[in-house]
């Protein structure tokens, strides 16, 4: 926001209009908060799990318990120790912390190097599906890091993003790494080159991670596994390369990638998506959600991917760049977009939304058909219409948010918390919100400004010489 002061909490609420729950709000290293917090549609903090840290999300269970991390490895970029499952008491009963070795502080640790997302079994995407509750004791989907030699891909040691799932006492059973599959995610030779130049590599750390996955999901139960296509198997997974600029679907049973879009758009099948770029939190809609089956992305735009130099990319990294975001809901066997957020194609109306996340994000497919979108870099989450109309906003104090998810009120544990809160916020006009001691409202001449975009004009006269 450009202004040095902004209103923070809800600042609008139509109740008849959302879905009502409790949101959870994962604390990082952007936030000043303490640990996850868990408020209502009002903006009250109901609940709250210090020390309990997003990775880089948290995800809350029935009964309130929540998954999350208990902190970083100190000196290394995208890396959590563990991750950690407390009750609703804030009582741990679970730690998964022995996926990799690393060094930190001079000292070699077991250590989960987790970064970005994770799922339990028996839900495929983190976030209330109707009949898909996570398992309290279950398997896990881990999105890790392992570090590697490819003299082929880098000049300098990767550190490369591995999937891995555990069972329920957290024994490794499926592992997959991206760099085994590069020659099948559609890099070009002149990306390839271009990567090879500038992988992004760290000295303090001894190794690069500028490619690597920011998000994990089942498919799970879906309409088009049910009639005969076996790219959508329920245990397959999804994910996306951000600095890649695609999306793919992983066959869980061989490792193949079997679906994908990106990184080039100027093909007849993905020109009509335009180039989405930086992209995050890709995921199908689960099964008895409205869109089911559609793969939701949040299209964060910023600058991303690897390609010939141009004006904007005089190296061939970040070599796409466009400064407003999208929310895309794509028709996974057509391509077809299905419904969107912010897909404008006048460049001018779409930046006077304010709509821009070039990093994080996230969205979430709600009961009633309106999506909760966390717009990351302002800290602003909102629930939109089909029609899109926003219904709901809240702004988080600390300025950021990773990604946030609502879940049913019934997933607290009964009888912990009051009655919700569900009270109409109407937001006053913008032209009436001064501070004391500023130009008094009374002095506003309302009828003097028109709506945003718009110009009065008058009578035309000829220019003068």
């Amino acid at each position: 926001m450009p202004s040095s002061i902004h209103l923070t909490g809800v600042t609008l609420y139509k109740p008849e209009k959302c879905w009502g729950g409790y949101t959870l709000l994962p604390a990082s290293s952007f936030s000043t908060a303490k640990g996850a917090r868990l408020i209502d549609m009002n903006g009250h903090v109901v609940h709250t799990w210090p020390g309990v840290f997003g990775c880089y999300d948290n995800k809350l269970l029935p009964g309130g318990h929540i998954l999350g991390t208990s902190g970083p490895n100190r000196g290394h970029r995208h890396d959590m120790y563990d991750i950690i499952m407390h009750d609703w008491e804030n009582h741990r009963e679970q730690c998964i912390d022995s996926l990799e070795e690393l060094d930190v502080e001079g000292k070699r640790i077991h250590t989960a190097r987790a970064h970005h997302d994770f799922q339990r079994e028996g839900n495929p995407v983190g976030y209330y599906a109707p009949g898909q509750a996570p398992l309290l004791h279950g398997g896990m989907l881990i999105n890790s890091t392992r570090n590697v030699h490819r003299p082929d891909l880098s000049p300098v040691p990767l550190a490369d993003s591995r999937l891995v799932e555990v069972d329920a006492e957290g024994n490794e059973v499926w592992a997959w790494q991206l760099t085994d599959h590069w020659e099948e995610l559609g890099i070009s030779e002149t990306a390839r080159n271009a990567f090879y130049r500038l992988p992004g590599y760290m000295p303090s750390m001894g190794y690069a991670k500028d490619v690597y996955l920011n998000n994990c999901a089942r498919l799970g139960p879906n309409k088009w596994y049910d009639t005969g296509d076996t790219r959508f198997h329920p245990d397959n997974i999804i994910t996306d390369s951000r600095m890649l600029n695609n999306s793919f679907i992983i066959e869980r049973a061989t490792g193949k990638i079997v679906w994908r879009i990106g990184p080039d758009y100027n093909t007849p099948e993905l020109r009509h998506l335009r180039t989405i770029i930086g992209q995050h939190h890709v995921h199908m809609i689960p099964r008895g959600l409205p869109g089911e089956g559609n793969i939701l992305i949040f299209d964060n735009g910023g600058m991303a991917g690897f390609g010939d130099s141009s004006p904007s990319s005089f190296s061939g990294a970040y070599s796409a760049c466009r400064h407003f975001s999208r929310v895309l809901e794509i028709n996974p066997i057509t391509l077809e977009i299905v419904w969107s957020y912010n897909d404008l194609r006048d460049y001018q109306a779409a930046t006077r939304t304010q709509f821009f996340s070039c990093i994080c994000s996230g969205m979430q497919r709600l009961p009633n058909g309106n999506t909760l979108i966390c717009e990351a870099t302002s800290g602003r989450l909102f629930e939109v219409t089909r029609e899109g109309e926003i219904v709901w906003e809240y702004v988080d104090p600390a300025g950021f948010l990773f990604r946030a998810h609502r879940y049913p009120y019934e997933w607290a544990p009964q009888g912990c918390l009051p009655e919700p809160s569900e009270k109409a916020v109407t937001p006053m006009p913008n032209a009436l919100l001064t501070l004391e001691g500023c130009q008094p409202a009374s002095d506003v001449d309302l009828d003097f400004y028109t709506a945003p975009g718009k110009m009065e004009t008058g009578p035309t006269t000829p220019a003068q010489a």
